[in-house]
């Protein structure tokens, strides 16, 4: 250890240089990585209607669709517009109720149940399937396409509002960052003791997220979440890395001949320190991928790699940077500013039973709350209003009563009547407004060549045959869920392959898959960060007393969404609890270590925790503190309810877990002081003594 942290001081150029070379590669990894703004692709592709997804794209050629709603244009001009659609790069096939009447016979001749559904007043749909899947950039870039062909147009449907996130996403992730590092420079502008430190430090941290986001290349691509929020819980969670070391820099600076000394001491504690710390914290984000949606993988990756790579420049850039720039710290030095917190310390010593009454009365309460806790799957109900896609898919729900569109894909030998009896259960299901099928447009008078072939492929591949139904219900809900486990049901009965798909079936197994996510996820990071904490404490109890208490701030944080009646975006449900685990079990580790250190000496319970409590709630309010700077800010800002409520809860969650540590942790350590020291290693001189407890 001595030699590399001798390497870092004498070689502090060549690790800057190197540092900034790397900036290079790892700007074009990021601008070059993929990102991923559909969230249904990230379900397991052995679900059943991943499979129907597989299908429409390979027999139909049909990956992504979308429905157009026109205005003020007559049948011929709608046909001659179907030719302009269909010139557009990644379209597949175009059709309307025009392609099978013409525009010379009355749409009125339909049956009213299809009219109502095509036509409102000088409004009429036309339906268009492209060759690629629902986010792909060819979709994607098809539908802004089809957006500027008209004004009096409006595309609705999974892809546009795809792309409306898309647009929106990444014209704020610049100013999320932008935000977050101006927040954190306030705080630590007041916290530390030199103006230019805080620039050092993020400046660090700025080239780790670099790193971070560059290497991403290497996983394919990241989900439009994970780009919005890495970077700023990168900064949030390892920010109090950059600070342990700059603090035991300017001790060791006044107890070694010179700065190098200095900072190789630093540099060597810091490497004890943080390193032990930062695993549990990697280790409650890679929690993240054992999620059956692969969306954890995804995120927990990306914020793991982050975390290891806010290490890796700790322990080399910035002290480089410290030593290159030390008397520029000197010149900007300043009396930091922090809060006199040592009332802390005789309130828990004096006031812990009480403390853990209240502990112990609200922790019921809080689990209740959290548990009650509703989540929200429909991922364009967190969209602003204003966007095209959301208000073209608000005006097929307004104007054309379609809500919830969805297919069963049967056996195309599957007997005509067959298909009708199907059907016509269908057609009795509470909730279902239409149903329309090949068989039922035969037997209302449309023969198979008053049909296009265009229009044809698209309801039969000569293998599969689809069954288009209209719910009535929203997507993800209850009602809309039950009624599809109907459906599926009563198509199996007549075909045992038949396949339920489109965006409500999708969401229907979002909604089962999330909520045994939710449950692993949760027992898995409180069971790898229980583990890692055992080892690094080589306690019994104590991980048990630390997990408590933070598992108590997080039911508080993901409680009181219940308490003001709001419902939360899914994902949120599933990560927040083991972010805020894996990013503040550091203060209750912190906090826990050096009560340890000191009742080992021989001190008493009351001097043990007081002292630890002094020696901490410094640091642990400068880190929560910046942790919510870090994120308070893109809550507040962002336009997309996900983000936005992600950010949010992680900022409210690092003051919830702060106060936390800072009162219930020592209530603990005070109350359960002599299970602790029969329960760890290193007491055995003073478990012999009287004075034990």
């Amino acid at each position: 250890m001595k030699t590399f942290c001798k390497g870092v001081t004498r070689g502090r150029w060549l690790i800057i240089a190197i540092c900034m070379i790397l900036i290079i590669p790892s700007v074009i990894g990021y601008v070059s990585t993929k990102t991923n703004y559909d969230l249904v692709s990230y379900l397991p592709q052995d679900v059943e209607t991943m499979k129907g997804q597989k299908i429409l794209s390979k027999d139909f050629r049909q990956g992504a669709f979308a429905v157009i709603i026109t205005d003020n244009m007559s049948p011929k001009q709608i046909l001659e517009f179907e030719k302009e659609i269909k010139k557009v790069d990644s379209v597949n096939k175009v059709g309307s109720v025009y392609d099978v009447i013409g525009y010379e016979i009355p749409i009125e001749m339909l049956p009213n149940d299809i009219v109502k559904k095509v036509k409102k007043g000088q409004e009429n749909l036309i339906i268009t399937t492209f060759t690629e899947s629902t986010s792909d950039d060819r979709t994607l870039n098809a539908i802004q396409k089809i957006r500027d062909l008209k004004n009096n147009i409006k595309v609705a449907g999974m892809s546009a509002t795809t792309l409306d996130t898309a647009q929106i996403a990444n014209s704020e992730v610049v100013i999320y960052v932008v935000i977050a590092v101006i927040l954190c420079l306030i705080v630590l502008m007041f916290t530390l003791d030199s103006f230019f430190v805080p620039v050092l430090l993020l400046g660090n941290i700025g080239v780790a997220i670099i790193y971070n986001m560059g290497t991403n290349l290497f996983l394919g691509q990241i989900s439009y979440i994970t780009k919005a929020i890495a970077a700023v819980l990168q900064l949030g969670v390892t920010t109090d890395f950059s600070i342990f070391l700059y603090h035991k820099y300017e001790y060791w600076k006044k107890h070694r001949d010179n700065k190098l000394e200095a900072m190789e001491e630093a540099i060597a504690e810091t490497l004890i320190s943080v390193v032990g710390s930062s695993t549990t914290t990697i280790a409650g984000f890679l929690a993240l991928c054992t999620m059956s949606l692969t969306l954890g993988t995804d995120i927990g990756l990306v914020m793991a790699k982050g975390v290891a790579f806010g290490v890796l420049t700790v322990i080399t850039l910035f002290p480089a940077l410290v030593l290159v720039c030390d008397k520029l710290i000197t010149k900007t030095a300043h009396k930091s500013i922090l809060p006199n917190l040592s009332f802390i310390k005789n309130l828990v010593v004096k006031g812990y039973k009480v403390i853990l009454v209240l502990f112990v009365i609200c922790m019921p309460l809080a689990y209740y709350c959290q548990s009650h806790t509703q989540s929200y799957y429909n991922l364009t109900a967190g969209l602003p209003d204003y966007l095209p896609g959301v208000q073209a898919n608000n005006k097929l729900k307004k104007d054309f009563k379609i809500v919830s569109p969805y297919f069963i894909m049967i056996d195309s030998n599957l007997k005509a009547s067959d298909v009708q009896e199907m059907v016509g259960k269908f057609e009795d299901l509470k909730g279902i407004d239409m149903v329309t099928s090949y068989s039922k447009l035969a037997s209302q008078g449309f023969s198979e060549d008053m049909l296009s072939n265009e229009v044809k492929s698209m309801i039969d591949d000569g293998k599969h045959q689809m069954v288009l139904l209209s719910s009535k219900y929203d997507t993800a809900t209850d009602e809309l869920n039950a009624q599809i486990a109907k459906v599926n049901e009563i198509a199996k009965s007549y075909d045992k392959n038949a396949i339920v798909c489109g965006e409500g079936p999708l969401m229907k197994d979002m909604v089962n898959i999330a909520d045994v996510d939710f449950k692993n996820v949760n027992f898995a990071s409180t069971g790898i960060v229980f583990i890692l904490m055992l080892l690094v404490l080589k306690s019994v109890s104590l991980p048990v007393l630390l997990v408590l208490a933070i598992e108590f701030a997080i039911y508080i944080n993901m409680g009181i969404p219940f308490v003001m009646g709001q419902k939360i975006p899914f994902v949120a449900s599933i990560v927040i609890g083991t972010i805020q685990l894996g990013a503040t079990i550091d203060y209750a580790i912190l906090m826990s270590t050096k009560y340890l250190e000191v009742r080992k000496s021989g001190a008493s319970k009351v001097e043990a925790v007081s002292t630890a409590v002094d020696a901490s709630v410094n640091s642990i309010f400068v880190s929560a503190m910046c942790f919510f700077a870090a994120t308070v800010g893109v809550g507040i800002y962002s336009k997309m309810d996900m983000i936005s409520a992600i950010c949010s809860m992680i900022s409210r969650g690092a003051l919830i877990s702060m106060v936390t540590v800072m009162l219930i942790v020592p209530s603990l350590l005070m109350a359960f002081d002599k299970i602790i020291i029969h329960s760890s290693l290193g007491f055995k001189n003073l478990k012999k003594n009287k004075e034990v407890a």
